[in-house]
């Protein structure tokens, strides 16, 4: 039996997700947060907290790094971690300062820290000739008012240092690209309480439809697990409103997809240690990378790869987190694709109703997860307002995405937002 530390987590479905991998790998974890009401406050599925499975929680000042090191070595000390992970990106870069400190399985701090960040990934990528968009990075309007002009309108803006879509904009003159500066300048701590970059992005708005690739890094290879098809919408943001997998891409699209994600994680250096997910646009001009995550995928993407395929992403990152070999094989589930779909509010208010709980035993559906009636809405932003989910598989080819469009309409027509 293993002993990991696992340092912080969304409240979202990998923080239940790893405990589960955890558990069936016959391991154990210690879980350390600095806030644990972060956690308790937020309704888990099913009836049981993942945090009750903890052998300790231990409460420490996470976003503190000169003094966690040191607090962690001497926990280590007294509890012998074999391995140690997180699926919070904005702790991804302190969990290999720790695995370094302690001589545990992981990627290099570096490597994590410049996929951790979108401007830092860019010049790396672009050092190294992987091909993404064009872009500029500064702090000052001046010159990101210069920038734009100079890259062309429309154009991508975005912070160097959140995640989940959050204030990433589309922007076609430069009173929006003024419009989206200020909002991300009136948003200067995330939400872990961390300290932002106040540098703002500027890019090529990319063409074509994009994708992710699903790999799993181990002793130096990269092992391709399969490419997942992305739909976006709620312009100017970017709101993931569904996946499924595997695409239903051509096999040149699919060969470059994967090509060029092997080229940005060989140039970043996360060739070890790593369950990572590279999205990809597959514009007119060829393949270009949007970002490199050095974690699982989230919106559930890890499950519907296990639906196809029975890989556990889960378990393979806590497999490569504690130095052993992942279980790649997979096998034949009798399905050929799954495809999840979210419900995206478009509008403010208290959801009064949401129907649909008759479709949890209809054909092919895999989950249903909604919002209960009373619960405030935000029109959507980013990817974490959604009402819900519905997950459906196909089991004779490409058609999971059609069923799960079609279960979605259903949800729709039951959505009543006052």
């Amino acid at each position: 039996m293993a002993h990991l530390l696992m340092v912080e987590s969304w409240v979202g479905s990998m923080s239940r997700l790893l405990p589960r991998a955890i558990r069936e790998g016959g391991h154990e974890f210690t879980f350390l947060t600095r806030d644990l009401h972060h956690y308790l406050r937020s309704a888990p599925e099913g009836t049981a907290h993942p945090l009750l499975g903890a052998r300790n929680v231990i409460t420490a000042d996470t976003n503190d790094l000169d003094t966690l090191l040191p607090e962690i070595e001497r926990l280590h000390a007294v509890l012998r971690f074999d391995g140690v992970l997180t699926s919070c990106d904005y702790y991804l870069p302190a969990v290999a300062r720790i695995a370094g400190r302690l001589g545990l399985a992981g990627p290099g701090p570096e490597a994590v820290e410049n996929a951790c960040r979108k401007d830092a990934t860019r010049r790396v990528l672009a050092d190294a000739g992987v091909p993404g968009p064009r872009f500029a990075v500064h702090e000052e309007w001046a010159d990101l008012a210069r920038a734009a002009r100079e890259i062309g309108y429309p154009l991508v803006v975005k912070p160097v240092d959140l995640c989940a879509g959050m204030y990433v904009r589309r922007v076609d003159d430069e009173e929006q690209l003024a419009t989206a500066v200020r909002a991300l300048a009136d948003f200067p701590v995330n939400a872990r309480g961390q300290r932002r970059d106040p540098a703002v992005q500027v890019e090529e708005l990319l063409d074509g439809p994009e994708v992710s690739v699903e790999t799993v890094s181990y002793a130096g290879a990269v092992h391709v697990v399969g490419v997942t098809d992305k739909s976006i919408a709620g312009a100017p943001a970017f709101i993931e409103t569904g996946h499924m997998f595997p695409a239903a891409l051509s096999a040149a699209d699919t060969e470059a997809a994967e090509h060029t994600a092997l080229a940005a994680l060989k140039a970043l250096g996360l060739t070890d240690g790593v369950v990572a997910h590279t999205e990809i646009k597959l514009t007119s001009a060829g393949p270009r990378v949007v970002e490199v995550n050095p974690r699982p995928a989230g919106n559930r993407i890890t499950e519907l790869v296990r639906h196809v395929t029975s890989i556990d992403l889960a378990a393979a990152f806590v497999d490569v987190s504690l130095g052993h070999a992942p279980d790649l094989r997979g096998g034949d589930t009798g399905l050929r694709s799954a495809a999840i779909g979210f419900l995206v509010p478009e509008a403010a208010g208290t959801l009064e109703a949401l129907g649909g709980d008759e479709l949890r035993d209809a054909p092919g559906v895999l989950e249903l997860q909604l919002a209960d009636p009373g619960r405030p809405v935000t029109a959507a932003g980013s990817n974490n307002e959604y009402l819900g989910h519905v997950m459906a598989a196909d089991a004779t080819g490409l058609g999971a995405r059609e069923r799960v469009e079609a279960l979605l309409g259903e949800l729709r027509s039951g959505l009543v937002i006052r």
